[in-house]
């Protein structure tokens, strides 16, 4: 599954983001450039802020300072923010955070609200086929593997092809052995889309396989 636009660069620009009542900011004057079509992976350990690089990106927080781009379009910066409905990006969480009520089509088709019925039950389809899980789309998320659910989760990310791709400790949930194999799958997955894609881990070996680039980061340097 391709997207119709070619994947865009993002930059972060001298980007600072405080929550309410912190002592000190999140993030200070950070900068990040993810090429085009390419992953970039941010590691490091616990509270040097990856996961709120992402939540930025994704517009489900406003930066305090500096300016973030998908290509030259400013999503948020100094009197301009586009809200996340209209970024054309998806986020898998480190939870999956499927809606237990809705069978696997249900979940990957959620996004798809604004699509024709025809159109959203082929992009399903193709979604399923994807990764790998035709002949599941009736099972409800309790009734999958710890990686199937991983699966469903990206399928529905991917689903509305999305132009940008961010992946927050995708696999932290998986045990040794099947966090082999999902990286694999999502690996494949990632290169057969050539979506742009920003990947969260502490492990260097999910950087190792998946990134093209990798940022450390640390609460010294975030």
């Amino acid at each position: 599954m391709t997207n119709s636009c070619p994947p865009p660069t993002i930059s972060l620009r001298e980007v600072s983001f405080s929550y309410p009542g912190a002592a000190t900011p999140q993030l200070d004057h950070f900068s990040l450039q993810a090429p085009a079509g390419q992953c970039t992976a941010l590691v490091g350990p616990s509270g040097c802020a990856k996961t709120t690089v992402l939540r930025l990106i994704a517009g489900l927080e406003r930066p305090s300072e500096g300016e973030i781009y998908q290509d030259d379009t400013l999503l948020a910066g100094p009197g301009v923010f586009t809200p996340p409905e209209h970024r054309a990006i998806g986020l898998v969480f480190q939870d999956y955070a499927l809606f237990p009520h809705l069978t696997v089509r249900g979940n990957i088709a959620f996004g798809l609200r604004g699509h024709g019925r025809s159109d959203a039950a082929e992009r399903v389809r193709r979604m399923l086929a994807t990764v790998g899980l035709e002949g599941y789309e009736k099972r409800y998320p309790h009734e999958l593997s710890g990686g199937q659910q991983q699966r469903v989760a990206l399928a529905r990310a991917l689903a509305p092809a999305p132009r940008v791709l961010l992946l927050d400790e995708p696999f932290s949930n998986l045990d040794a052995d099947l966090r082999g194999h999902v990286r694999e799958e999502v690996a494949s997955i990632i290169e057969h889309t050539s979506v742009t894609t920003i990947l969260v881990t502490h492990d260097e070996q999910d950087s190792a396989r998946l990134a093209h680039q990798t940022v450390r980061m640390s609460p010294t340097t975030a």
